[in-house]
């Protein structure tokens, strides 16, 4: 296999998807619209039946769609009404139990699809293309080896060999990491999207999990309910989420109810939270007695045993400290003149934790707030 493979352009416009429930149609992903730019990571970020899955398996032709357009290179696989077979596709699959064939050994498993159906190859090309795979993943030393005899970890990488054997334009990968213990999808996570880079191929990834989406992708969907709600970078995602369950979903966020006091021309506001005036960004549309929601990441609180001169310190007493290894996590209490008026958390290095029972005083950096609309 080539360096670089070279990766297809997919769009999905207008998508929808029906499964039939007691004779009525239920819709299960609602006109979403995505597009993957050729050698891009990019991932569906979602909750349970929130029809990331379904979307996948709408593009790999494994479900038929209810309207919209899939195209691949400008190639059409799917109208509503038409609708090309998977194996029409030039698209690899990983799926989220491998689906490895456990009678057969790791070459035969890697081997077979290109062995059958309509892109059938010759014996040898097979066989070349087939130890080229395994040769990728690090996994040619291991070609006679019974599949059942490998590893978790091997596992998945037999079945991303399989699914790049025949080259594919487009890979799609419905949570291949999910079965895998904490560490070694760890390791997975950092030399799969390696692979992707050094192929250039495309990606289509399906996960619940956040740090997934966030480490491995050029750009995120989050979906909910059958709708992409924001589509960004990674980091564009984590500081600037479009509502309160992008916010609350993508990480962790404190959520402050807040009443918008007044703006200064600059993007800028006051507003009415936790007792007391902070300043904090207001995005456009948002004006002064407005009901809002102001939220800020635990990880951006910083704690100081006496005042500091600076914008949006706060009085505290700490109710709950947490040991979590590399970081510590903190709760407060907020103090004003007639007892506590909400609580923040708060995240840090074990090296420089609060006292629990202790008062001191949280800063909440205005750049790392943000305004949310009702």
């Amino acid at each position: 296999m080539t360096a670089t493979s070279g990766g297809g352009r997919l769009v999905v416009d207008a998508l929808k998807k029906d499964y039939e429930l007691d004779g009525e149609a239920v819709p299960v992903v609602k006109e979403v619209t995505f597009t993957i730019e050729p050698g891009t990571f990019y991932s569906l970020l979602g909750p349970s039946g929130c029809g990331k899955t379904t979307t996948l398996r709408c593009v790999a032709g494994l479900e038929r769609s209810d309207g919209g357009i899939i195209s691949l290179d400008g190639r059409m696989l799917s109208t509503g009404t038409e609708h090309a077979s998977p194996d029409k596709r030039d698209i690899g699959m990983v799926f989220q139990n491998y689906a490895i064939w456990p009678h057969m050994t790791v070459f035969a498993n890697a081997v077979f699809p290109l062995q059958v159906g309509r892109a059938k190859l010759s014996k040898a090309e097979a066989r070349k293309r087939a130890m080229e795979a395994l040769e990728l993943v690090q996994l040619d030393h291991l070609a006679q080896r019974p599949a059942t005899a490998l590893s978790g970890g091997q596992q998945q990488r037999l079945a991303l060999a399989r699914a790049l054997a025949h080259r594919p334009r487009l890979l799609l990968l419905d949570e291949p990491l999910s079965n895998l213990d904490a560490k070694l999808r760890d390791t997975m996570r950092n030399e799969l999207r390696s692979l992707q880079r050094t192929l250039g191929i495309s990606a289509l990834y399906v996960t619940h999990d956040q740090s997934e989406a966030l480490s491995m992708s050029d750009r995120v969907a989050v979906m909910n309910q059958g709708r992409i709600v924001q589509e960004a970078t990674p980091r564009e995602l984590y500081d600037q989420p479009a509502d309160r369950f992008v916010a609350d979903f993508v990480g962790r966020a404190n959520m402050v109810p807040a009443v918008v006091v007044e703006r200064d021309g600059t993007g800028d506001a006051v507003v009415e939270a936790l007792g007391t005036r902070l300043r904090t960004p207001v995005p456009d549309g948002v004006a002064a007695g407005d009901e809002v929601t102001m939220t800020f990441r635990p990880e951006t609180v910083r704690w100081h045993e006496t005042a500091v001169d600076r914008p949006n310190v706060l009085p505290v007493r700490i109710v709950r400290v947490e040991f979590l290894g590399e970081i510590v996590e903190y709760e407060a209490e907020v103090l004003a003149t007639g007892g506590p008026v909400g609580t923040i958390v708060g995240r840090g290095a074990p090296l420089a934790t609060p006292p629990e029972g202790g008062r001191v005083f949280l800063e909440l950096a205005p750049r790392a707030c943000r305004v949310l609309a009702a």
